[in-house]
């Protein structure tokens, strides 16, 4: 336990930590998107439970590291690549992720959300909750191939990798409403969080196939477009406080 207060150890938590936060933005980002149409007094308890039962996966996942490590192993060869467990498991992901958020950008872009929230229940189904909550520990494990494996490169200290995933999830527990709301509450930077997912479904179509894509320059690039959205919210902003002024009286 000793060996766990040293500096080095310290660092090394703390570096773990920000990884699994900065990792987990996309992740927080399908949160919100799939729990968009569960009713808002349930979307909480929803993205808690689902993210809850995440953390005990990626547990697993790092105590059983002998097996995450064996899914590398090729079962087959197709097109002169051989697919491995963890290349189907990137494929399935990838797809799915890629197929839910181009089925979001079609509902908002035709203004289908608009209906079904008319439509919304005031409660869903217990079946239709856990199905929300399964997509969610599905995309989430999927995502935790790689930073899990990540982590074990840089840390051999597996008490020191699970806090910093636990202190990562309950970031993410924190910050999942306030973050859904506000993308919800703006058009423009929705349809940007979902380009972010079908980008990121695609990175993961192309780890399946064995093509890694530097992403450096796709985090570059939602960079530089959340940039411009912020320039988008600044410009509103004076556009409203310009109208205000002009019209309160004595102006």
């Amino acid at each position: 336990m000793a060996e766990l207060l040293t500096v080095q150890a310290l660092v090394a938590l703390l570096t773990l930590t920000i990884l699994e936060i900065v990792l987990g933005v996309d992740n927080i980002i399908f949160l919100a998107i799939v729990t968009a149409d569960v009713p808002k007094a349930q979307q909480n308890f929803v993205r808690k439970l689902g993210l809850g039962l995440a953390l005990v996966g990626r547990i697993l996942m790092v105590l059983g590291l002998s097996w995450l490590l064996g899914l590398d192993k090729a079962l087959f060869t197709l097109v002169g690549h051989g697919f491995s467990a963890k290349d189907l498991i990137l494929l399935a992901g990838g797809l799915f992720l890629t197929y839910k958020a181009v089925t979001e950008i079609f509902k908002v872009t035709e203004l289908k959300e608009d209906d079904a929230g008319a439509e919304k229940p005031a409660k869903v189904s217990a079946g239709t909750m856990a199905g929300v909550v399964l997509q969610i520990m599905v995309v989430d494990m999927v995502f935790a191939i790689d930073s899990v494996l990540t982590a074990v490169g840089l840390t051999q200290e597996y008490v020191l990798i699970i806090i910093a995933m636990t202190i990562a999830v309950l970031v993410m527990m924190f910050f999942a409403g306030s973050l859904a709301d506000f993308i919800h509450k703006h058009p423009s930077l929705k349809m940007l969080a979902l380009a972010f997912l079908v980008l990121v479904g695609v990175l993961l179509i192309a780890d399946g196939f064995g093509e890694e894509i530097e992403r450096n320059y796709v985090y570059f690039a939602i960079l530089f477009s959340l940039a411009v959205e912020a320039l988008n919210f600044r410009r509103q902003a004076n556009e409203l406080r310009k109208k205000r002024l002009l019209e309160s009286p004595g102006v």
